[in-house]
């Protein structure tokens, strides 16, 4: 009996190159501008399925969301370098993401990843209309169908909001913000590449919270951040101007070399707190410059209580 094997997909494929912005140390360019170009690689597959995001709004009242992105980086990205993104299908709702860059005479895999999207009907789009039939399964009717992550929490009459989200001796991390209608889609909610922006800046916050902020680690003993291994998953809308309450937390510190850290966004409406998004994330330190830049740092305990323990 012959047993036919269905071809393989064939890679909707876009070329390009990391924002300079995302150049902070040296040349090499920070995890975010690695998921920025996901975000362009994916909405590249969605024009070669015959349905841009722009068509998708105008013709489908269909918003186009990244609701889920979990990427793994291997090796580094610096500027001008050109990047080759490939996407097919995966399994589900999933996407596969590869990107690679051609360096010293071989093709180097710098991000493979996997992406979740979901096509939202918008109250603010012209029409609405089905999705087309091959997003057919992309298409659900809010967001929070799209992710099932939905968790809230009751907070008590009078209940102190840091002390319910970040209470003391727990390690966590607190920051608010007002989430502006430039991290926002569809005039609407917060997009996901706004949480990938929270990400970085709430590690940030948290560093310098800790007394190891970036600008003092580089200074001192030539360490930045460098991230191995990133997820930003979408849970509920969070609207444009809410306050975005955001906590992050070191669950681990992995063979004294990387630190495995969450972050939890939350709005709080009457008495309920909303989570809206979810992130984790894979930290080390990097030495940036002297004979072994580019080499992985090894956490002293010093560090590792700091990142782990009670803020002082």
């Amino acid at each position: 009996m012959t047993t036919l094997v269905p071809p393989t997909p064939v890679p909707s494929v876009l070329v390009g190159r990391p924002r300079y912005e995302g150049a902070n140390i040296r040349t090499w360019i920070g995890f975010k501008h690695f998921m920025y170009l996901v975000e362009e690689a994916v909405l590249q597959w969605l024009r070669d399925q015959g349905h841009g995001a722009r068509e998708l709004f105008h013709q489908y009242g269909l918003g186009t969301e990244i609701v889920d992105c979990s990427v793994q980086l291997p090796a580094v990205l610096e500027v001008d370098d050109e990047v080759r993104a490939e996407v097919v299908a995966g399994t589900g709702k999933r996407l596969r993401v590869q990107m690679s860059v051609h360096r010293d005479g071989q093709d180097v895999v710098v991000l493979r990843g996997h992406v979740t999207v979901a096509l939202i009907p918008e109250t603010d789009a012209p029409t609405h209309r089905t999705a087309p039939d091959t997003l057919a399964a992309w298409e659900a009717a809010e967001l929070g169908e799209a992710t099932g992550l939905r968790s809230e929490r009751t907070l008590p009459a009078g209940a102190d909001l840091a002390s319910t989200l970040a209470p003391a001796g727990s390690g966590a991390f607190l920051w608010s913000w007002r989430a502006p209608y430039f991290y926002c889609h569809f005039s609407d909610r917060v997009q996901h590449s706004g949480y990938v922006r929270a990400l970085e800046e709430v590690v940030d916050r948290f560093l310098a919270d800790r007394g190891i902020s970036v600008g003092r680690m580089l200074r001192e003993r030539a360490w930045i951040p460098v991230v191995s291994r990133a997820r930003v998953r979408l849970a509920e809308p969070a609207h444009m101007e809410e306050t975005v309450h955001t906590v992050f937390q070191v669950d681990d510190v992995l063979r004294e070399m990387m630190f495995s850290g969450r972050m939890d966004c939350w709005v709080q409406r009457d008495d309920r707190l909303i989570q809206v998004a979810s992130a984790t994330i894979l930290h080390g330190y990097a030495i940036s410059r002297g004979p072994d830049a580019g080499q992985l740092a090894r956490l002293d305990p010093e560090v590792c209580a700091i990142l782990t323990g009670s803020p002082s």
